[in-house]
């Protein structure tokens, strides 16, 4: 059954896509790995002598996008992001549930078909939940993780989405593009001057998708402990869907060799300082070369 709503829908999707990946300015490949539930693509990019670098991008976005949001990988990182099953992109239309580990088996097919017996890995939200679900399901193939704004670790009550889901409704009635950025607001502090690669990648996703609402479960205690891989944990203060204060209390508490790192007074839907920036590449530098 396809992730799309129609051909054309699909189309307008991966012609964004291939646009996006154009403006990375980069060289890029296309990879294709087969794993237990599929085929799955990857757009290889960066250094490619560089550290190798596993990327998962976010729920109902695709890889391109993300890729132009993670320019600060580019010099030091051999980049592997790959398209989540089951989502936009150019793997194949099969959706697993977010509630057990197929998320987990998945992501660590790829890392064995791709030739390693263990990577370095950045995801955030829905992806990052899915790097929490491998951490617990082959915690021996993270190197090193970054989980920036996750999901999968203390995710929020779903009651604290509604108030994105009446302009959500307004949006599919109108297509009036205001509701749209209604939607939007609670993941921004209110914030509705979205960034327009971003805005354009989720208008078309929940125009011409089957858009995915139940981000991966919270992962279990007892599965996240056997992974001793280095973990940075980024969180954001108000971030509704996956409340930072709560997310790094669990975090400290779950991940053996964790550390944690706060994103005051922002939401889910953030920009990185500088700063954050480089935190965040020598982390995965110094954690991936141990």
């Amino acid at each position: 059954m396809s992730i799309y709503r129609t051909e054309e829908g699909k189309r307008q999707i991966i012609k964004l896509y291939d646009e996006q990946l154009e403006r990375l300015g980069a060289p890029y490949r296309d990879v294709y790995v087969k794993t237990s539930f599929g085929r799955t693509h990857i757009v290889e990019t960066g250094n490619f002598d560089g550290i190798p670098l596993l990327l998962f991008h976010g729920g109902n976005s695709t890889t391109a996008y993300t890729l132009l949001t993670c320019g600060f990988f580019m010099k030091d990182f051999h980049i592997y992001a790959a398209d989540i099953i089951g989502h936009p992109g150019k793997s194949d239309e099969v959706s697993l549930s977010s509630r057990d580990l197929d998320y987990g088996v998945w992501a660590g097919d790829i890392i064995t078909a791709l030739g390693y017996e263990s990577m370095a890995c950045f995801a955030g939200s829905f992806g990052a939940g899915i790097l929490a679900k491998v951490m617990c399901y082959a915690p021996e193939k993270i190197k090193c993780a970054v989980l920036y704004v996750p999901s999968g670790i203390c995710n929020a009550p779903a009651v604290n989405s509604i108030s994105m889901m009446l302009p959500m409704i307004a949006y599919w009635v109108t297509h009036k593009e205001k509701w749209l950025k209604r939607v939007f607001s609670p993941l921004s502090c209110g914030r509705e001057d979205i960034e327009p690669e971003m805005f354009m990648t989720a208008k078309l996703s929940i125009e011409h998708t089957k858009v995915k609402t139940v981000m991966p479960s919270n992962v279990p205690e007892k599965y996240m402990k056997k992974c001793k891989a280095p973990t940075l944990v980024m969180a954001a203060e108000k971030d509704c869907l996956f409340p930072g204060r709560g997310v790094i209390l669990r975090a400290k508490k779950i991940i053996p060799r964790c550390r944690t790192y706060l994103l005051r007074d922002r939401g889910h839907m953030n920009e990185l300082t500088d700063r954050e920036k480089r935190i965040i590449v020598g982390f995965l530098k110094k954690a991936a070369v141990r």
